[in-house]
């Protein structure tokens, strides 16, 4: 489930890797800038399949692997040549109230957000000057009854940046924080309401409607481009913090 969203009533969970919607907006982006690329998912099959939407073989590598293992990230960096730029986009988010929370649920979001993302700064081989990006969430600043977990998750990752960026320097560290994006997750939460649901959040916003891949992985293009900045969390949401 993207980061602004909520739920009042039954748990809902979903995993989006870094082999669809955000993530392969941010590949679709690098290649048009000329860049190579290893996608990295924990399911073959994705990456098989976003490997061939990208279409460009010589520059797209893949590679299995479950950020929230920390031997597998060691291999997935131990096994490729230090690399210019890493983005994390991949993340499970579950929704529930408090009252009637799944601890065990809860862990799998802090496992999938947070310990994959120290897994990643302990074993990522970056070149110097080089950069590190993160994806946190609106749901750090703008929660929603249900979304206490991801929240703090999300508010935790901006703070990791901040500490990283000084810890891994001359290697910049920063963080991404999307609004309400519209990615395959959607289809399966939404289901047929997703239209109706956009449309609904559209006229909240300033900018009129809800993001796209191509959004998010613009902002991606700027953290790893601008040497200047590291330790910050660009937020690409739409003005949704405002309303």
């Amino acid at each position: 489930m993207p980061a602004g969203s909520s739920s009042r009533s039954a748990a809902r969970s979903r995993t989006e890797p870094s082999s669809s919607g955000i993530g392969l907006g941010v590949a679709s982006a690098c290649l048009e800038r000329g860049a190579s690329l290893t996608l990295v998912s924990r399911s073959r099959e994705r990456l098989a399949g976003a490997a061939a939407e990208l279409g460009e073989p010589r520059r797209v590598r893949t590679f299995a692997a479950d950020a929230t293992q920390e031997a597998e990230v060691r291999s997935l960096f131990n096994e490729h040549p230090p690399a210019r730029h890493v983005v994390v986009t991949a993340v499970e988010a579950h929704y529930q109230p408090i009252r009637a929370l799944d601890i065990a649920a809860a862990r799998r979001v802090i496992d999938s957000k947070l310990v994959a993302a120290l897994h990643v700064a302990k074993h990522a081989r970056i070149e110097p000057g080089g950069s590190l990006t993160f994806t946190a969430g609106i749901a750090a600043e703008r929660p929603g009854p249900g979304g206490a977990v991801v929240a703090a998750v999300n508010g935790a990752l901006m703070a990791l940046v901040r500490a990283l960026a000084v810890e891994l320097a001359p290697v910049r560290v920063n963080a991404l924080s999307p609004g309400w994006v519209d990615t395959p997750v959607w289809d399966s939460l939404a289901g047929g309401a997703k239209q109706e649901r956009f449309a609904q959040h559209a006229r909240r916003l300033p900018v009129g409607r809800v993001g796209a891949p191509a959004d998010i992985a613009h902002a991606a293009l700027f953290l790893m481009g601008n040497g200047f900045t590291t330790g910050e969390v660009l937020r690409v949401d739409g003005g949704h913090r405002l309303v």
